[in-house]
């Protein structure tokens, strides 16, 4: 993880702690579901970002963190649906966190996809 920067390794942590999340979801078939796609959304919003660092343009970084953007607003949405479904005991201060961090995360993504459509 060296030569990230912040924005980088808070992705990357968001990601990890998400999937450290899902570990402790009941096995059924719909959060079996969730999980599968909140785990791929979870990562490739910092992988995105990550390759939008090296990108070859201007284009190629505003295309990569607009994918991380986009990707970053369905992680939100699927933290939310487990909020609003789970039934068993979960550890809600976690799940308060991911929710929030992700919508941080979503805002800073959004407002770098702003600033690049200005120029």
């Amino acid at each position: 993880m060296k030569n990230r920067n912040d924005l980088s390794k808070r992705l990357f942590n968001f990601a990890v702690r998400v999937i450290k999340f899902l570990r402790k979801l009941p096995k059924s078939p719909e959060y079996n579901v969730i999980r599968y796609q909140l785990v791929k959304s979870s990562t490739s919003t910092g992988a995105n970002y990550d390759e939008a660092q090296s990108g070859s343009s201007r284009a190629d970084f505003r295309n990569k963190v607009n994918i991380s953007l986009k990707e970053m607003s369905e992680s939100n949405y699927w933290l939310e649906i487990i909020k609003a479904i789970i039934e068993t005991k979960y550890d809600e201060k976690e799940l308060t966190w991911l929710i929030n961090e992700s919508e941080e995360l979503d805002n800073i993504l959004g407002s770098i996809v702003k600033k690049m459509k200005e120029y």
